[in-house]
């Protein structure tokens, strides 16, 4: 769903309250021209009126500015993780072959690069799956 601008806003929430720019106007104060102004999105209600606005239509700020709460918005960056380890696994694969081909690389280390790569993999195998079943 697209976001609105605070103008379409306040003019979808004027028109379900059946309330005219006047009464609009009225109740918070200021003319029918700037409340026309508002819904143009030319200007915008002072934030002190802000809280005001929402209980004029009886919703809260965070609704009116259509702020969106963190736990609404939380991503899946499963496949970043993937992505990641298989780059990894990858890179410790290619600095194996390349250090080794050097002469740059002694048994142990290349070992341990190699155990890093091959854990990167397992864990990405494993959370896939865990994925798959969910």
């Amino acid at each position: 769903m697209k976001k609105k601008t605070l103008g379409m806003m306040i003019a979808a929430l004027r028109k379900e309250n059946e309330m005219t720019q006047l009464d609009l106007a009225e109740k918070m104060g200021v003319t029918d021209k700037a409340v026309s102004k508002w819904e143009r999105d030319l200007s915008c209600p002072d934030v002190n009126t802000l809280p005001k606005l929402a209980e004029v239509f009886g919703i809260s700020v965070d609704e009116l500015m259509q702020i969106k709460a963190q736990s609404e918005e939380k991503k899946d960056i499963s496949p970043m993780i993937h992505m990641i380890m298989k780059a990894i696994a990858l890179a410790m694969g290619v600095a194996v072959v390349v250090l080794s081909i050097l002469k740059a690389l002694d048994v142990n280390s290349g070992m341990g690069m190699l155990g890093i790569g091959l854990a990167c993999i397992a864990i990405t195998s494993f959370t896939k799956r865990d994925d798959e079943e969910n």
